[in-house]
Parts: C-alpha cells; structure tokens; sequence
C-alpha cells in the first residue's frame, strides 16, 4: 500500500473552485447527491480533488 491520499481543506477547495468556503462548507452538511465527497477527520473537513471534480463532472450532467 504505497499510494498517497492527497487531501486539501476547506480553504484550498474553495480556491480551486472559486467560490467563497462558506458555499463548500454548506455542500458539506447537505444530505444526499447534492453534499460534496468528504472526509470528516475529527473537527477538520478534508477532500479528495479528484472524487470532488468528478462530483462536479455528474452534476453538470444532470443539470442536463
């Protein structure tokens, strides 16, 4: 099991997508296919990037 998890917060996730953290940390709380992929690691909110654009990628299609 060589592999990395690279896992960004709150902030950096914001910054990549360009919006403000508090719209990543309302997605958080939200139940069902509209909440964000996370990892909650004790008070601390962290994302995998690739599951996030790939969220990202499907609802898109669905607005479709």
């Amino acid at each position: 099991m060589d592999q990395k998890l690279k896992l960004i917060g709150v902030n950096e996730l914001a910054e990549v997508l360009g919006v403000p953290a508090s719209w990543v940390y309302s997605r958080t709380r939200m139940k069902g296919p509209d909440s964000i992929p996370s990892l909650q690691l004790g008070k601390y909110v962290k994302f995998e990037l690739d599951k996030v654009l790939d969220w990202l990628k499907k609802q898109n299609e669905a607005e479709k």
